[in-house]
């Protein structure tokens, strides 16, 4: 039996009953950067460098932000506002940042070697990001605390990881065609903010869950 088996049901019905709350925080942090970057753009080749580095933050925030969303309203209802979301995120950045290009880093390397040394980073590395926004962990000791709940479940945890790849490619194919549909230069931009602030939320969903189902003992 998977021990992780009812995560994607969980997910999809807090996606359901939450939407408008975590749709609406991926869509506000996924606009401002569109904006600043949109900006910056009229700057030239040094604005595009610049909207790369503030894409990439945008990407660490809303990871951070939407942990802590679905931290929030694991009770039933979301106490915080998006503004108060944010704030309460903002002070683990610094550890998502670094931990996360490490692991993009570590797990991108595996893949272009044999392949499964890559699956096997992404799996063990699979809760880094709710550890430390929920456990306050260091960037570093992230590593090793996600490894250590993944113990002993890592198929599941695998399973669980490709069932959810899946899943996001078949949605961002279908957006994509629905999309494909608005002019070229609309599509661009309004494709990535779309497809960011629909698919965004589940996969956070789908990681806290894991997270709090190893580390509570759930799948024990």
């Amino acid at each position: 039996m998977n021990p992780l088996s009812g995560v994607l049901d969980e997910a999809w019905r807090m996606y359901k009953a939450h939407a408008k709350h975590l749709l609406a925080i991926a869509f506000v942090i996924y606009v401002a950067a569109a904006i600043i970057i949109a900006l910056l753009a009229l700057a030239g080749r040094i604005g595009y460098l610049l909207g790369f580095l503030v894409l990439l933050l945008a990407g660490f925030v809303l990871q951070a932000t939407l942990v802590k969303a679905v931290q929030d309203v694991r009770d039933g209802r979301a106490d915080l506002s998006i503004s108060e979301t944010v704030s309460a995120a903002l002070p683990s950045l610094p550890a998502v940042a670094v931990a996360s290009i490490l692991a993009v880093i570590g797990i991108w390397v595996g893949l272009w070697l044999i392949i499964v040394p890559g699956l096997y980073l992404m799996t063990i590395w699979a809760v880094i990001v709710p550890v430390i926004v929920i456990e306050r962990s260091g960037a570093l000791a992230s590593f090793g605390r996600s490894r250590d709940l993944v113990r002993g479940r890592g198929w599941h945890v695998f399973v669980t990881l490709v069932l959810v790849i899946v899943i996001l490619i078949v949605v961002q194919a279908v957006l994509g065609v629905i999309l494909a549909a608005l002019p070229r230069v609309l599509d661009d931009g309004l494709s990535t903010v779309i497809s960011g602030t629909v698919i965004s939320p589940f996969l956070a969903l789908v990681v806290t869950l894991v997270y709090y189902r190893l580390s509570t003992g759930a799948v024990a």
